[in-house]
């Protein structure tokens, strides 16, 4: 579990300010959306209330939410002492691997065709698809596509779904640069008149083993409910821990 969130706090911080609170990474975006915006302990992690305020402030300096996003097994003691401090529990999360001898492989459903984005405007329509099946605004501003083109060039895999009748991108996800033989995959999502026919299975199946190919010995990822874990159990992921995402309002 440490090798993960190693992973996570060497990959968190890309594009963003990063600051050294006590036992924390604080992470701050340009965006100030809450999921975007979070700080990450130190293994074992054992902060003092001091500690625990100056993180707080940190956050409210900048007009944030104070957030934290962290695998529970890397520090045990913690959720305790920031529940002590005021912090809520958002949600837990849970955690699910696989490695290469576990991946089952799955095809694109018919009608359906998985591809690399090729354009600034395939980037464009890839994410709205993910923004509007989150539930997010759809829009995707000059910025965001620059930022997307960044993290191709960073090593982030993209891979859209598009329907092969009307041309229309229904779906995406992406898996995070390797480092170290690890790499998450993240961001998966179908317009809902699409779901239901195996499309997110097939991204997710496609794009870990596109990371096991390329060297990866463990792909992860943090499903956002019991029915897409499932969905992702079936290409391979198995539970393996959980993460925990408090805040202080």
């Amino acid at each position: 579990m440490s090798v993960i969130q190693t992973y996570v706090r060497t990959t968190a911080p890309r594009g963003r300010e990063t600051e050294r609170v006590g036992p924390f990474l604080a992470t701050y975006s340009s965006n100030k959306h809450p999921m975007l915006n979070y700080a990450i302990p130190d293994d074992d992690a054992q902060p003092t209330s001091a500690e625990i305020d100056a993180l707080t402030e940190a956050y409210r300096r900048r007009d944030l939410l104070p957030r934290l996003e962290y695998f529970t097994d890397v520090a045990p003691d913690l959720e305790k002492l920031l529940v002590d401090a005021g912090y809520e529990l958002e949600r837990r999360v849970p955690l699910m691997t696989c490695a290469p001898s576990e991946r089952v492989d799955k095809a694109a459903p018919a009608g359906i065709r998985l591809r690399t984005p090729e354009s600034d405007d395939d980037l464009r329509q890839m994410r709205a698809a993910q923004n509007t099946a989150f539930g997010e605004p759809a829009e995707v501003g000059d910025a965001e596509v620059e930022q997307l083109k960044a993290g191709l060039e960073a090593g982030v895999r993209h891979l859209l779904a598009a329907d092969d009748t009307t041309g229309a991108v229904v779906g995406g996800g992406l898996a995070l640069e390797i480092v170290d033989g690890t790499t998450e995959i993240a961001g998966i999502a179908v317009l809902e008149p699409y779901r239901g026919r195996g499309i997110a299975a097939a991204l997710t199946a496609h794009l870990t083993r596109a990371v096991h190919e390329a060297g990866a010995h463990t792909a992860f990822l943090t499903p956002g409910d019991l029915g897409i874990g499932n969905v992702y159990a079936r290409v391979g992921y198995r539970p393996a821990g959980e993460c925990v995402h408090l805040s202080l309002s």
